[in-house]
């Protein structure tokens, strides 16, 4: 078989995983931020498959420059699906559309334009340079964010995929930067190659975890019937961890306290990290660390603002002494939570006169 026969059926097949990927995401998920990122990078991925060409510097055709410029804006869709992926309360925003559309325009303008010009290697390794930029906010996304998690099976799922994405896009970024030329048929399949098990690793790995691990769903899992005598000790055994954080939450209020993590709260209950951080997401429903600190946070502050003896107290120093390291993060998980700004929670709340 000749390289470009292999080539053309390693891209043909990972289109088809591709496309296959996407179409039951937006089946099954629809509704969820992350997911309907993920079904756009994978419909980017599919458009890279299609176009890349490892050291190619060659006119690229009217038809080819879009593609191209699609294909380089993934990178900015990859690093918005890490987010969403990792923070449940993320929400897509008018600038993110504006960062997308600047990168693909500036990848449009090189390949019709620059590169034309003879400032061909020049815009290639420009372009990957700025993808290497976005692959490494994902990865500071995935690295800052992961140990708030408190979904087991989605933690290590979500940075299989995260990491094996990651791991193609620098991969191939840098092959473009150091290679150049023509002469690049080895390369191109040795790309796709990796390309096209990683996708396979990726669609193996979401079809062996139930979808909820990965996304949120709207309905929450009733808990497991528990029968045998060992069972009903466990239970018994969770239950009373489940009371003594409850308490050490209400009567010591820990939440008040400054860089508070998952790993020191499990140390001062006396019980390993994994089995509090399985309580606090199957006995109280909570799938991020930092959202369960923020409730109680929050409720805090509800009080607070609603005590008429507080009522000349500023806003920020009932945000600070809640736990909050600032009055912006406090300003949006209130009004997240209420639906309302802490000041006009105040004002709802105040006596009449």
């Amino acid at each position: 078989m000749s390289l470009t026969v292999l080539d053309v059926a390693l891209r043909a097949a990972t289109v088809a995983l591709l496309l296959a990927l996407a179409a039951l995401l937006s089946r099954d998920f629809r509704n969820v931020v992350a997911s309907r990122l993920a079904v756009a990078f994978a419909l980017g991925s599919a458009t890279h498959v299609i176009t890349f060409g490892i050291g190619a510097t060659s006119p690229v055709s009217i038809w080819h420059a879009p593609l191209i410029a699609l294909s380089t804006g993934n990178v900015v869709v990859f690093w918005l699906f890490t987010c969403a992926l990792f923070d449940e309360s993320f929400a897509l925003r008018w600038w993110h559309g504006l960062i997308w559309a600047a990168v693909a325009a500036f990848s449009f303008v090189n390949c019709f334009w620059l590169a034309p010009m003879g400032n061909a290697r020049a815009s290639i390794i420009a372009i990957n340079l700025l993808a290497l930029g976005f692959i490494g906010l994902s990865i500071r996304q995935t690295v800052a964010s992961w140990s708030a998690d408190l979904v087991e099976g989605r933690r290590q799922v979500r940075v299989f995929i995260v990491s094996a994405a990651a791991l193609y896009g620098g991969v191939n970024a840098v092959l473009q930067i150091l290679i150049s030329g023509d002469e690049t048929g080895i390369a191109n399949v040795a790309n796709v190659a990796l390309l096209a098990a990683i996708v396979a690793a990726i669609c193996y790995v979401m079809m062996r975890v139930d979808g909820a691990e990965l996304f949120p769903v709207a309905a929450a899992a009733s808990p497991p019937n528990r029968s045998t005598a060992a069972e009903a000790a466990d239970a018994a055994a969770d239950r009373k961890l489940v009371d003594a954080l409850l308490r050490s939450m209400a009567d010591e209020r820990i939440y008040r306290h400054d860089n508070i993590t998952i790993g020191t709260l499990a140390a001062r209950l006396k019980t390993p990290e994994y089995k509090l951080r399985r309580l606090i997401n199957q006995q109280l429903g909570y799938r991020n660390f930092n959202v369960f600190l923020n409730n109680h946070r929050i409720e805090e502050a509800k009080a607070a603002l609603a005590d008429p003896s507080q009522a000349e107290v500023p806003v920020i120093t009932i945000a600070m002494d809640a736990g909050f390291q600032s009055l912006g993060p406090f300003n949006r998980a209130f009004k997240a939570t209420t639906g309302v700004t802490p000041t006009q929670y105040r004002r709802l709340n105040a006596p009449a006169a």
